[in-house]
């Protein structure tokens, strides 16, 4: 129905590559080129300098990606409102979720949205909250749920629920047979941290700081890219960290983690649903209602 030497060349431009391209589009190498040749020669100039094997834009070819961005966006809604009309929301929704939210939070509602929905097409693209807004901000995703916040001018921000940061030690830890330590006391364990750029470890940092301690008072025995590396480290460790009460159901269920309050000190945080300014693609919004319904209902 639109344009494919459009979203040939947008695929090209945000992959940087036409090999990447043409598996992402399940197309040939040479048709890609010749999508693109025929594309410029159209246009009447070049899209992209090509070195070897690198390409980049050229100045005319950052022009038509801005607007291509925009196109595209058109494109989805038209797709979205189309099949609402027949009564069967459809197309494709590109998310994207901090790696708490992916692992813990979204994957039982992913299936529950797949069964109702089951002419849209889902992906998901994980990673921590920095690397999703960017995601967000390059045009990657078209939704984004992340842990944490930074403001950002281009970015909307909508809570969707509640999470709660607990902190977690193994069952048979000297001091888990305690309901609760002091903050005293939390500077001599051993924490076991997510990496920067973690909204997890932002959200610690804020609560921490609210209570006059600082990261650099306390003892820092690792720094891990998972909530789930962190969970295996502590079963080993005398160490203890703040993760989401999303993540510790099963452990906390079985005994092998035990959860210690902290006095003074309560982590609380809302998980959002990240678009662009100015943008509201129907399929998002569609996914968004699905997900608040399914936690209202809990």
């Amino acid at each position: 129905m639109f344009d494919f030497r459009l979203t040939v060349f947008y695929t090209v431009a945000r992959r940087l590559s036409f090999t990447k391209a043409a598996a992402e589009l399940f197309v040939t190498q040479p048709a890609i080129t010749k999508h693109i040749q025929e594309l410029e020669s159209q246009l009447g100039t070049a899209l992209f300098d090509r070195r070897g094997n690198q390409i980049s834009l050229t100045t005319a070819g950052n022009v038509l990606l801005r607007h291509a961005e925009t196109i595209m966006g058109v494109y989805r809604q038209i797709e979205f409102d189309l099949n609402e009309l027949k009564g069967k929301p459809g197309g494709r929704l590109r998310l994207g979720a901090s790696s708490t939210i992916a692992q813990y939070v979204i994957p039982a509602v992913l299936a529950r949205f797949g069964e109702q929905f089951p002419d849209v097409t889902l992906s998901l693209l994980s990673g921590n909250t920095e690397q999703i807004e960017q995601a967000l901000l390059h045009d990657e995703i078209d939704l984004g749920l992340v842990e944490g916040r930074t403001h950002h001018s281009d970015v909307r921000y909508t809570p969707f629920v509640k999470d709660e940061l607990v902190l977690v030690c193994r069952a048979d830890h000297p001091l888990a047979g305690r309901d609760e330590i002091t903050l005293d006391e939390l500077k001599t364990v051993p924490l076991v941290l997510r990496e920067p750029g973690s909204g997890s470890r932002e959200v610690v940092e804020h609560a921490l700081r609210g209570a006059g301690l600082r990261l650099a008072e306390l003892q820092q025995a690792m720094q891990l890219g998972s909530t789930e590396g962190i969970k295996t480290y502590l079963s080993s460790s005398s160490g203890m960290a703040f993760v989401s009460i999303f993540a510790v159901p099963n452990e906390l269920k079985s005994g092998t983690l035990r959860v210690l309050d902290v006095a003074d000190l309560t982590i609380e945080r809302d998980f959002y649903a990240i678009q662009l300014q100015g943008m509201s693609e129907g399929l998002a919004d569609t996914f968004m209602r699905f997900v608040r319904r399914q936690y209202n209902a809990r």
